[in-house]
């Protein structure tokens, strides 16, 4: 009974670490980081209940439904609210309405995966995982990017969420089983990397969730660039010679 229920604990204790970063961030600017890491653990445990529920033939409904209640917390409430407390509280009305706006998208996000079918091997919209993490850590860099720019990427990545941009589906990509053993070992080098490194760790970890957003974007600009010339190359091959 416990084996069956272990995706449902991995989704639980993903939920835990979404409250568990709204509470951390809201103590203060010395606790953002930590609040970040937070979230990014967030995130392996979210990767896992997936494939876990495959492997030991245990995905229900029920698990789907609490698998998406739990991302709107962690990947939408919980990032939105750390970019609140680092930059957006001092835009008044709008830093709310800003902040609002990303976990409404995320919400709208996972509603419409649950209920369309996709594309096989691509996700429509920038999965909420993926841009919870991304915002969450560009927090961290509030330093260095003005306020207009980081409130201005957090609308792009709300925005992304609820467009039809494709992007890669790595969670069906199959794992031995016989390599599960060190699911558990992954995980604790990272809570201590990241306990050991808390500025550090979540400032690295930006950097390819950044690049995964970006890689839509390119393969849609490309996309749309591609059928620009197949339209215009019909259009002077119609022309008739004089």
């Amino acid at each position: 009974m416990f084996v069956k229920s272990l995706p449902n604990i991995l989704t639980v204790s993903n939920l835990f670490l979404g409250v568990l970063a709204i509470i951390l961030a809201f103590r203060g600017d010395q606790y953002v980081e930590y609040a970040a890491i937070t979230v990014i653990i967030g995130m392996l445990a979210d990767g896992l209940d997936g494939r876990v529920a495959r492997m030991l033939n245990a995905q229900s409904e029920f698990g789907k439904e609490l698998d998406s209640l739990s991302d709107v917390i962690t990947f939408g409430i919980a990032p939105a609210f750390i970019m609140y407390v680092v930059v957006l509280q001092h835009f008044d009305l709008l830093g709310i309405l800003i902040t609002a706006i990303f976990p409404i998208c995320g919400a709208l996000r996972l509603a419409r995966f649950n209920v369309q079918a996709g594309v096989p091997g691509y996700f429509i919209g920038l999965p909420i995982t993926a841009a919870g993490g991304v915002l969450a850590t560009l927090a961290l860099y509030h330093q260095v990017f003005t306020p207009v720019l980081l409130a201005v990427s957090m609308l792009l990545l709300a925005f992304l969420m609820v467009s039809k941009v494709k992007y890669p589906n790595f969670k069906k990509v199959g794992i031995p089983k016989s390599a599960y053993w060190i699911t558990p070992i992954i995980i604790a080098i990272v809570v201590v990397v990241a306990i050991k490194y808390p500025q550090q760790f979540p400032k690295i970890v930006f950097l390819p969730l950044a690049f995964y957003a970006l890689y839509g974007i390119k393969k849609n600009v490309d996309f749309l660039v591609k059928k620009l010339r197949k339209r215009k190359n019909k259009e002077e091959e119609s022309v008739p010679f004089e």
